[in-house]
């Protein structure tokens, strides 16, 4: 599933949470860990808006997961060089 998300990620360039966990038909919880893997690796970053602070204050007009904003960045992989000599 990871492989599916990259690809969607990569052809998407920008999608909230919410769209996500709508798309791959599962909870915004489980997705964010699915993420996890792309955010350690680099290739993918999340963005909150402002009003995302000001939401947690109390007001419940937004999703969270609405707000919370994934974008891949496609960093290639540095492979390393070494001197064989």
């Amino acid at each position: 599933m990871l492989i599916k998300i990259r690809d969607y990620l990569k052809q998407q360039k920008v999608c909230s949470l919410a769209d996500l966990s709508v798309k791959f038909n599962t909870t915004p919880e489980a997705m964010r860990g699915m993420l996890s893997h792309w955010l350690r690796k680099g290739q993918l970053s999340c963005e909150q808006p402002g009003c995302f602070v000001a939401c947690k204050k109390g007001c419940v007009s937004c999703d969270p997961a609405e707000l919370e904003i994934y974008r891949w960045q496609g960093k290639a992989q540095q492979i390393p060089v070494f001197n064989l000599a």
